[in-house]
């Protein structure tokens, strides 16, 4: 990571530009204190959920709609 103070930056901004570009974190400070951090975003491709991919995938039991012996008592 490149540390810089905030006057040099404003001088030699066009080639920390460049380095954000290809990957260089940035650290500008003033008074050695940090105060501005810069970083590239990187490119994120969103995926969709497709309809259906887990078709198969997942099963129920033939008995799934059947009262629970358990609450027999509460059933009546």
């Amino acid at each position: 990571m490149l540390h810089i103070e905030l006057e040099e930056a404003r001088k030699k901004w066009p080639e920390i530009l460049e380095g954000v570009l290809q990957g260089e974190d940035v650290l500008i400070t003033r008074n050695l204190k940090p105060l501005l951090k810069l970083v590239r975003v990187h490119d994120h491709v969103e995926t969709y959920r497709q309809p259906g991919s887990a078709k198969g995938l997942i099963r129920m039991r033939e008995d799934f709609d059947e009262p629970l012996a358990d609450f027999q008592a509460y059933m009546s």
